[in-house]
């Protein structure tokens, strides 16, 4: 049973959902499949998609939940070249180093794109072995400023890492998988 307040909100609304799922989405075959998803979930709400104060509102807040869903569903792949001269996907495999070891060959590009006061915090503190209370006396900070402007550098570092090279962690959370990039 169809209730009419959906059938308007429908016919009123399904141009402008259906654009907003194109612009979002990569191939127009998935924003149909995520129009039609749309359609099935307001359709389920029955009578109590009328009580909805704001029906265009409620369509699109569900349109944007199904496109975040699906882009959830795609970042789990990662889409590689049919040219086999083209960079590979490193992952886990019984021979060889692990995952994480490899990694660090993205390290020299991934520095290079950090803002200079990071890039100098790694290099000095963990690449070149200095103590945070000699790079807090060589940078003209307390000890605890020392700290916290590693430990920023830091994560500043591991969110460029898992961003620019694809990184993919396991249940464990260690390291399985990643995309090396190129050196500049």
């Amino acid at each position: 049973m169809t209730v009419p307040c959906l059938l308007e909100a429908w016919s009123a609304h399904e141009a402008e959902l259906l654009r907003y799922l194109r612009h979002h989405l990569r191939q127009p075959g998935e924003a149909e499949d995520l129009l039609h998803d749309l359609f099935l979930k307001a359709l389920r709400q029955r009578e109590r998609f009328c009580a909805v104060g704001n029906p265009r509102a409620w369509l699109f807040a569900v349109a944007r939940n199904l496109v975040i869903d699906h882009a959830r569903r795609m970042h789990a792949s990662v889409p590689l070249s049919d040219d086999p001269g083209a960079v590979a996907l490193a992952c886990a495999s019984e021979e060889g180093p692990a995952p994480v070891d490899l990694l660090s060959a993205c390290l020299p590009r991934v520095l290079s794109e950090l803002a200079a006061e990071d890039r100098e915090a790694i290099e000095r503190c963990d690449i070149g072995g200095m103590t945070q209370q000699a790079f807090a006396e060589f940078a003209g900070l307390s000890l605890p400023g020392a700290k916290s402007r590693v430990q920023r550098a830091r994560q500043r570092l591991r969110a460029q890492l898992v961003r620019a090279c694809q990184v993919q962690l396991d249940e464990h959370g260690k390291v399985c998988c990643f995309v090396p990039r190129p050196p500049l």
